[in-house]
């Protein structure tokens, strides 16, 4: 049975403090999850712009950086499936990505896409490519497997017929590559979401689940609303669908994500609301 967790970058708003800490990862634990998904950038230090940048696109990142993660964990009961980082730092510094993530107990480096980078440019993503094959190569002589994590620019036609994530797929070399599919920013972008993860097949170790769908609050001025994340259950992705397609290629873990749109503004709820669904489902 694959682990069952949260992504670390939904609980800016209740990481305030040690206290607070400790109160959020033990609701996790209460709620049914199994682990939590650590973010690099939220348990480290990190610059003031890069906190003012998260917080305006609605992920404030707390204070986690000064805060003792491996105490926090160990404490909680919770396990750590994996661990967000950039490939810059797997570039620059292999040992060290690796010998964090190692110390939390875990075995996967996941790349969060890439930031200033054209996914609409052919040469660059065949390059990008060959990039994670090689940061790929450098973590697996230290034990550590190297993920990509998508969001929905890689649906890029980089060369007209091919998305960009296509060329990753293909250009990659499964003993040193793997994917965190993550099934909401492909809904989000228009594409296919089961048809990917059926191309990804067993490639696709750890699953990024989110629903979709819109919270109106009594009258619509428009016939249109704006879409956002939602709990699972109460959007409108085919979750059972995509489901039954990630237990079958034995994913490891399904790692509930949502940035904003909480019900209530509270994230705390929300990974309640949506432990609903993953306890009933993924058993």
């Amino acid at each position: 049975m694959p682990l069952k967790a949260v992504q670390q970058i939904m609980l800016g708003k209740v990481l305030k403090n040690e206290k607070q800490a400790r109160q959020t990862l033990a609701a996790i634990k209460s709620a049914g999850y199994d682990g939590i998904e650590l973010c690099g950038f939220m348990i480290h230090p990190t610059p003031l712009i890069v906190r003012l940048l998260t917080k305006a696109a609605g992920m404030p990142s707390g204070n986690g950086g000064k805060f003792d993660w491996h105490a926090l964990i160990k404490e909680s009961g919770l396990v750590v499936p994996s661990v967000h980082t950039d490939l810059g730092s797997v570039e620059r510094d292999a040992k060290s990505v690796s010998d964090e993530v190692l110390s939390f107990g875990s075995k996967y480096a996941v790349i969060t896409g890439m930031y200033r980078f054209d996914y609409s440019s052919s040469d660059e993503v065949h390059a990008l490519a060959q990039r994670l094959n090689d940061a790929g190569k450098k973590l697996k002589a230290d034990g550590v497997n190297l993920i990509y994590h998508n969001h929905n620019c890689e649906l890029f036609r980089c060369d007209g017929v091919n998305s960009a994530y296509d060329v990753l797929i293909d250009e990659t070399d499964p003993e040193f590559v793997n994917f965190e599919f993550d099934s909401y920013w492909f809904a989000e972008g228009g594409a296919d979401t089961l048809q990917y993860m059926k191309k990804l097949g067993n490639r696709m170790k750890l699953w990024h689940i989110n629903d979709r769908g819109a919270r109106p609050n009594g009258k619509t001025m428009t016939p249109i609303i704006s879409s956002d994340s939602m709990e699972l259950g109460y959007g409108n992705m085919p979750l059972d669908a995509l489901t039954n397609q990630a237990l079958s290629v034995g994913v490891e873990a399904v790692i509930l994500e949502s940035h904003k749109n909480h019900i209530d503004s509270d994230p705390i709820k929300s990974l309640s609301m949506s432990a609903k669904y993953l306890n009933g489902r993924v058993k």
